[in-house]
């Protein structure tokens, strides 16, 4: 009776940590927020840039994934020049 109980309170742990996985997932796969002027980013740690990819000089959609001092996961699109620009004269 005592390995059925425990056998079954693993697979409700289980599966109560695999609904967590999967809800954080979803959290982080939404469209950048479009950073705005004077917008507070309170930058703790970057985890990514991202850009589009092009050979000319012009300018791009580019997006920051970053950890905020709060420790919430946020993600800020914004438009720079192209990294192509760094290359021409």
């Amino acid at each position: 009776m005592k390995l059925r109980t425990l056998m079954l309170g693993g697979a409700l742990a289980l599966a109560a940590i695999s609904g967590l996985a999967q809800a954080d997932t979803q959290q982080t796969s939404a469209k950048p927020v479009p950073y705005k002027y004077g917008m507070p980013l309170n930058i703790d740690k970057v985890i990514a840039m991202n850009e589009t990819p092009t050979n000319d000089c012009k300018v791009i959609n580019a997006d920051m994934k970053f950890v905020d001092t709060a420790g919430k996961i946020e993600d800020v699109g914004y438009r720079k020049l192209s990294e192509a620009c760094d290359f021409q004269n």
